[in-house]
C-alpha cells in the first residue's frame, strides 16, 4: 500500500478515540502527575490536553495528513546517522550510502547543525501522538529514543548529539560555530516532549542525563565565560531547563535555566524598553518564552511583566497583517514597514515561538486580544506555510508584490522552518478550546471535538468557517451540567448572533470581548453563532497608501500567476548556497500592484463570487486568502488608488 494513504488509513481509522498520552507540551493545566513543581502564578485558563481534541475534516486536517504522512517517510536510521557516526556506533562502506541514505541541507554530515530536524521530530511524533492516538508516531518516536540512548552510552559521559562535543568548547571559547545550544535545545525538547505526550520514560531518562552533562560542563565557568558564551544563538534551552526543572524538581535545571539569561536581551524589557533594533528575532522569542516559564514556575512579577511588554511590543509595532514578523530573519524599524515589504519576511520559526508564547498569556490573562493574534496567525501564516500539493513548507512568507511561497525539499532542505514545520501542522487542536472553573473558552473556529473529563461533557463543533459564517456546537452530556460557555467575538466581527436550541440569545457584549452563556447543558444541547465578517483595509504606519486587504481575520492576496517563475520553482534549489535567503524571484517590471478603492468603504470594490473566497475586481483581478496562493505569484500589500 502506499505510504500515503497507509498513514491516512490509520489516521482517519483512530481520530475519534483518545490517545493514552497521558501529557502534552508545557502549558499550563496540562499533564496531570507528571510535574513535580506545578504552576504557581495565578491562571484565568487552563490548556486541555492535546489528546483531547480531535480535529474533524477540514483543512486543518488535511495539512496535518499530508505532514504525517512526510513524517513517517523519513526512515528512522536516516534521523540518527549522523548521531551515530558521531559516536562511533556506526561504520559502513562508502561512507554507508549503500544502507542509510544520508539526508541532505542542514543535516548534512558537514552541517554544524545537524541533528535538529531529530528534536522536531521527536516533538512532531509526540504532538501527532496525542493528537491521532495511531500508534504508528508512537512507535517511530520509540524507535529514535531506543537509537539515541545507544549513542548516549557510547558517548558515556551524558553528553548526546549529532556532532562532535569539541563545538560546545569552541563556543565557550568564543570562536566562531553554528548555535551548539540552539540545536542542544531541539533535542531536549523533542525528549522532554517525548515523555510528556508519548509517556517515554527513557527519554526523560536521556535528557536528565544530558542535562546533568550541562550542569557539569557549565557550573565552573566564569561569569565572563558565560557572557561570552550566550552571545551565540541558544535558541530555547532555558525553557527547556526550566520544564526539565518542573518535571524533576532537580534545583541543578533550574540553575541551568537562569545561566542562559541573556543580560544585554532581556534587561531592557525588564525596563520595558523596546530595544529590539536590527536583533535576529527568531533568536529573541524563545529567550521570552523562558521568562514566561519562570513567571509561571516562581510567581515572578518582572518575567510576567516583560512578557506581557514584549508581546504586545511585537504585536502593536513589529507584525506584519498576515500575523509573521522579521525581515530577513531581522527587526527593523517599524515606522519604516512599507519598506521592508521584501522576498525575506515573515520567518516560519518566529511566528511558530510567536504563538507559543501568545498560549502562555493567554492562560495568564484570558484576553480575547490574543485569541484574536492567534487566529490571524494561524490561518494567514501556518495554514498557508504547506504547498497542498506536497507537503513541503516555506521558509519565509514573501511580502514583496509579485513573490512567491519558495518550498523546501524532501532531501535537501531541512531547514529550521522545516523541523518546526513539521510540529505546527500536528498540533492544531491544541489552542482552540481553554477552560477553568467557571466555564470553557472556544477561541477559534475550527472543526473538532473536545472531551472535557472533569465535567463529563463532549463539545462537537462542525462548521465551513471561513467559507462561511456560522459555527454550530452540540453537546453530549453524561449528565446534566451547569456551567458558562464564552465564545470568542472576535475584534473583526459585529452584530454576532447566537442560538441556543433554537432561540435567540441577547449579545451585550462587544466585539473583542466574550460572549458568555451560562446555563445547564444536557445531552443535546446546541449552540449556533454567526459572526457577520467585512473586508477593511490595514495600511501600513508610514505610508497610508500601501495595505492590505482582510476579510474577518483573513489577508486577501491577489493572483498573479507564473510568469517568469522557472524551474525548480516554487522549490527551493538545492544546488545554490541559501537559496532561500538569496532567492531571485525575478518579478515581471510590469506587473500590477495598484487597486483601485474607496478608502472608507474598501467593500465596494470587491465582489464575492459563489461560496467559496473568492473575489473579483472591476480591474480584473482575482483576490483570495493567502492560505490558498501557492504555486503562483501574488500581491498582498497594494498601492492604494483612489476611485
Amino acid at each position: 500500500m502506499n505510504k500515503k494513504i497507509l498513514v491516512t488509513a490509520i489516521l482517519f481509522g483512530s481520530l475519534t478515540v483518545s490517545g493514552i498520552a497521558s501529557a502534552q507540551s508545557v502549558y499550563p493545566g496540562q499533564h496531570q502527575g507528571k510535574l513535580k513543581k506545578e504552576t504557581v502564578a495565578p491562571l484565568q485558563a487552563e490548556s486541555f490536553d492535546l489528546k483531547d481534541v480531535r480535529l474533524l475534516p477540514s483543512r486543518f486536517r488535511d495539512n496535518m495528513l499530508r505532514d504525517s504522512a512526510w513524517m513517517t517517510s523519513i526512515d528512522v536510521n536516516r534521523l540518527l546517522h549522523s548521531f551515530r557516526t558521531n559516536a562511533g556506533v556506526f561504520a559502513g562502506r562508502e561512507g554507508g550510502y549503500m544502507t542509510v541514505k544520508k539526508l541532505g541541507g542542514w543535516e548534512s554530515l558537514d552541517c554544524e547543525l545537524r541533528g535538529h530536524t531529530t528534536g522536531h521530530m521527536l516533538s512532531a511524533l509526540g504532538l501527532m501522538y496525542a493528537a491521532t492516538g495511531s500508534e504508528i508516531f508512537k512507535l517511530k518516536g520509540d524507535s529514535l529514543v531506543n537509537g539515541l540512548e545507544e549513542v548516549q552510552n557510547a558517548l558515556k559521559n551524558g553528553y548526546l548529539s549529532a556532532w562532535p562535543e569539541e563545538l560546545i568548547n569552541r563556543n565557550i571559547q568564543g570562536k566562531s560555530v553554528w548555535a551548539p545550544w540552539y540545536t542542544l535545545h531541539k533535542l531536549f525538547s523533542g525528549l522532554i516532549d517525548q515523555y510528556l505526550y508519548a509517556d517515554n520514560k527513557k527519554a526523560l531518562t536521556i535528557a536528565t542525563r544530558m542535562g546533568d552533562w550541562a550542569y557539569n560542563k557549565l557550573k565552573p565557568l566564569s561569569e565572563e565565560t558565560r557572557k561570552l558564551m550566550i552571545r551565540n544563538e541558544f535558541g530555547g534551552i532555558n525553557e527547556s531547563f526550566y520544564n526539565l526543572y518542573s518535571i524533576t524538581g532537580d534545583e541543578r535545571y533550574r540553575w541551568l535555566a537562569e545561566y542562559f539569561y541573556h543580560n544585554d536581551v532581556i534587561d531592557p524589557l525588564k525596563e520595558l524598553r523596546d530595544d529590539l533594533g536590527t536583533k535576529h528575532t527568531n533568536t529573541f522569542i524563545p529567550k521570552v518564552i523562558a521568562e514566561a516559564r519562570n513567571y509561571e514556575l516562581t510567581r515572578n512579577e518582572t518575567s510576567r511583566k516583560l512578557s506581557e511588554f514584549f508581546w504586545h511590543t511585537m504585536i502593536d509595532h513589529h507584525t506584519f497583517a498576515p500575523g509573521c514578523s522579521s525581515d530577513k530573519e531581522h527587526y527593523f524599524d517599524p515606522n519604516k514597514l512599507s519598506q521592508h515589504l521584501t522576498g525575506y519576511t515573515g520567518e516560519t520559526c518566529c511566528t511558530y515561538n510567536m504563538l507559543k508564547l501568545s498560549r502562555h498569556l493567554f492562560c495568564w490573562t484570558g484576553d480575547s486580544s490574543i485569541a484574536d493574534y492567534y487566529e490571524k496567525a494561524l490561518y494567514n501564516h501556518i495554514l498557508g506555510q504547506q504547498d497542498p500539493e506536497t507537503g513541503m513548507v516555506a521558509y519565509f512568507l514573501p511580502l514583496l508584490s509579485g513573490s512567491h511561497k519558495l518550498y523546501s525539499t524532501k532531501e535537501n532542505s531541512f531547514w529550521c522552518c522545516v523541523g518546526s514545520g513539521f510540529e505546527n501542522h500536528a498540533k492544531f487542536g491544541e489552542a482552540i478550546y481553554y477552560h477553568n472553573n467557571q466555564g470553557i473558552y472556544v477561541n477559534l473556529f475550527i472543526p473538532s471535538q473536545v472531551i472535557w473529563k472533569e465535567k463529563g461533557l463532549t463539545i462537537r463543533q462542525e462548521t465551513e468557517f471561513p467559507q462561511e459564517e456560522t459555527t454550530r456546537f452540540t453537546f453530549r452530556a453524561e449528565n446534566p451540567v451547569r456551567t458558562t460557555v464564552y465564545l470568542r467575538y472576535p475584534s473583526w466581527s459585529k452584530d454576532v448572533k447566537v442560538l441556543v436550541n433554537g432561540k435567540k440569545v441577547s449579545v451585550k457584549q462587544k466585539p473583542g470581548s466574550y460572549i458568555a452563556i451560562t446555563r445547564e447543558w444536557k445531552d443535546g444541547d446546541q449552540i449556533s453563532a454567526t459572526y457577520p465578517m467585512q473586508i477593511k483595509l490595514e495600511s501600513t504606519p508610514d505610508n497610508p497608501d500601501k495595505a492590505a486587504l482582510l476579510y474577518g481575520p483573513l489577508v486577501l492576496a491577489g493572483e498573479r500567476g507564473t510568469e517568469g517563475m522557472q524551474a525548480p520553482a516554487p522549490f527551493s534549489n538545492p544546488a545554490l548556497y541559501n537559496d532561500y535567503y538569496t532567492y531571485d524571484f525575478r518579478v515581471p517590471a510590469h506587473l500590477r500592484t495598484s487597486l483601485k478603492l474607496d478608502k472608507k468603504h474598501p467593500e465596494r470594490a470587491l465582489q464575492r463570487v459563489g461560496s467559496d473566497l473568492k473575489f473579483t475586481t472591476e480591474q480584473g483581478d482575482v483576490i483570495r486568502p493567502l492560505y490558498d496562493l501557492h504555486h503562483q505569484r501574488y500581491v498582498v500589500y497594494w498601492d492604494l488608488q483612489s476611485e
